[in-house]
């Protein structure tokens, strides 16, 4: 019998299938190799904690905030065209089911887990939700202004996208192409920061003078400063032979340099006991070392410790620069502590030999090592997997990159926009009929994160069936490869997007998107063609409750993130701004229950 039993309806609506898939893939590929015992029970869809009629991926999309952000770039709420949400919901439900099974496997009682996708959606825009409900201690709201694509468009009509994390590097590229200095500077804010606002409003300068040059040139001028030029394809496949993550056992203790393994595998590393709490989390027990920056390691921590574990942060003298990145309150960057609160710190200088002690004096008594350093990093700083499975046998190590190996031994530098851009993203978020660009909200650092969470766990989940530690690898790349796609770009029809009302804007729902016809007779339309202007006639409650009563369940587009932290239909999924923490952010995305045998 699979340790994983599906609870829910047979015949779910189209995003839960696919959330249902994406589960199901994961969890086989947690349990390959390993003994089936124990069921654990998993749920996905519904409305879960969200009190509104959001039952399909795009209504989700509209409701939670998703389109908001996405569309930020381009002036108005926007639908992402591939199944996001509903890959992100199925990789929380791996990430429950595998938690609730390591749970079980460590003395706990059986549980079950569920969540929605509306939970996944609101877990996404975390990082966005926070700065949209900061003020910076004048009671001010904290806005991000301006709109624009960090996309550039050659002369020879090829868009690009270029990353450079490196200021100096940005400034010779602009000078090879021409661009004075205090223009070019200029640009480097936007750019830099739009990580966190989903936004780069460029000086237009920048845009017109890649305008003036082919793409050769604009690569030589990348290739001469260290910055990477990546051309924008229609192609919405991404590389062939992408496994989400990988796993290798550590070598054997008593193979040299390791110490021979004591007739108790777990005499010098004891297996944590199980909680005595019977409502404690599933981690609960464990501990994980975590040396990240910017997004996707920092959510593979921030997911650990909302399932329970510990979290120990190893940052610089002085700490993460993240943290002054604004807005900032409470004396922190709110977009910073949105993924990294709950971690505790340990300062040290990894260039030095003491900094490098204590990283691996806390790996010692760890369970998991997780990082997200360059390529070459960890070898330089004597810190790869072979060198802390020499200090712990039984840790799980685990790295997050770019690209991994796919794309050669020097691949582009490792962020969220090249990774849309090679792994098919960047034109299979996008419709038909759109110029193919990266979402510039982080899907891929998000999706990135929770999937070394889930190689995290799937180490776990071995470790306690070996009593060895092991090697986990995951990509931005093989993240993104997850998202299914067709072969060719969605088209979108006019009632496929955002319609404004009288007030604001309403997102039609799967039901309704299907029976424009129905649509139309409900609103009063004389046709499909004209029921989107026929909807600007009255406020977007008023024609929701119209859309209801016919049976075809609509949402309100959401507008303004902030309004997530008042809205009671969302008073269960999140959390309000507190002395403690003054932002809102997503409650965490599972539900556990103990199962009644």
């Amino acid at each position: 019998m699979s340790p994983y039993q599906e609870a829910g309806p047979r015949t779910p609506p189209a995003a839960t299938r696919t959330a249902r898939a994406v589960a199901g893939d994961l969890l086989d590929r947690t349990l390959d190799g390993l003994p089936d015992r124990v069921p654990t029970v998993w749920e996905v869809g519904g409305a879960g904690p969200v009190g509104v009629d959001a039952g399909d991926e795009r209504a989700v999309q509209a409701a939670c905030g998703v389109m908001h952000v996405h569309g930020r770039a381009t002036g108005a709420p926007a639908p992402l065209a591939a199944d996001y949400v509903s890959t992100v919901t199925g990789v929380l439900v791996a990430q429950g089911a595998t938690a609730a099974l390591l749970a079980r496997r460590r003395g706990r009682p059986p549980l079950r887990t569920r969540t929605s996708l509306a939970q996944g959606a609101l877990l996404t825009v975390t990082q966005y939700l926070a700065a949209a409900t900061a003020d910076d201690g004048t009671g001010t709201r904290v806005t991000d202004d301006g709109t624009g694509l960090a996309t550039l468009t050659t002369a020879d009509a090829v868009r690009v996208e270029i990353e450079t994390l490196d200021p100096e590097a940005w400034a010779g590229f602009w000078h090879r192409l021409g661009v004075p200095p205090r223009t070019a500077g200029r640009g480097w804010q936007p750019f830099q920061t739009r990580f966190g606002t989903a936004v780069c409003p460029l000086p237009p300068e920048l845009r017109a003078v890649v305008r003036a040059h082919p793409l050769e040139a604009v690569r030589r001028a990348g290739a001469e400063h260290g910055v990477s030029v990546a051309a924008i394809g229609e192609a919405t496949t991404a590389p062939p032979g992408l496994a989400p993550w990988t796993l290798a056992p550590a070598p054997p203790a008593g193979r040299p340099p390791y110490s021979p393994a004591p007739a108790d595998p777990y005499a010098l590393f004891p297996r944590p006991p199980a909680p005595a709490d019977p409502g404690a989390l599933p981690l609960a027990g464990l501990r994980v070392v975590e040396s990240a920056r910017r997004v996707q390691g920092p959510v593979a921590g921030h997911v650990l410790r909302l399932l329970g574990a510990e979290v120990v942060r190893v940052e610089p003298p002085g700490g993460d620069p993240m943290r002054g990145l604004p807005p900032v309150a409470g004396g922190c960057s709110v977009r910073f502590s949105a993924l990294n609160h709950g971690k505790s710190v340990t300062e040290a200088d990894l260039t030095t030999r003491p900094g490098r002690e204590t990283v691996r004096e806390l790996v010692s008594r760890a369970d998991v090592f997780l990082h997200n350093w360059a390529p070459g990093k960890a070898g330089a700083l004597r810190l790869d997997a072979d060198a802390l499975h020499a200090v712990n046998p039984r840790l799980v190590y685990a790295s997050a990159s770019g690209f991994g190996t796919a794309l050669g031994p020097v691949p582009p530098i490792g962020t969220d926009y090249l990774a849309q851009v090679h792994g098919g993203l960047a034109a299979a978020l996008r419709p038909a009929g759109e110029p193919p660009a990266p979402s510039l909200m982080t899907v891929t650092d998000v999706l990135g994160g929770l999937v070394l969470a889930q190689a995290v766990l799937a180490g776990l989940l071995a470790r306690q069936e070996t009593g060895r530690g092991c090697r986990a690898a995951s990509s931005l790349l093989s993240a993104a490869a997850l998202v299914p796609r067709p072969g060719r770009r969605t088209a979108l029809s006019p009632l496929d997007r955002p319609l404004p009302t009288a007030d604001g804007l309403l997102y039609l729902g799967a039901e309704a998107r299907a029976l424009p016809r129905e649509v139309a007779r409900t609103v009063g339309a004389t046709g499909p063609a004209t029921a989107g202007e026929r909807l600007r006639a009255r406020t977007t409650d008023a024609w929701l409750a119209e859309l209801r009563a016919a049976g075809l369940p609509s949402v309100a587009v959401r507008t303004d993130l902030a309004d997530l932290a008042t809205d009671p239909a969302f008073a269960r999924a999140v959390l309000p701004p507190d002395e403690r923490l003054p932002y809102a952010r997503p409650a965490a995305p599972w539900e556990f229950t103990e199962e009644i045998r």
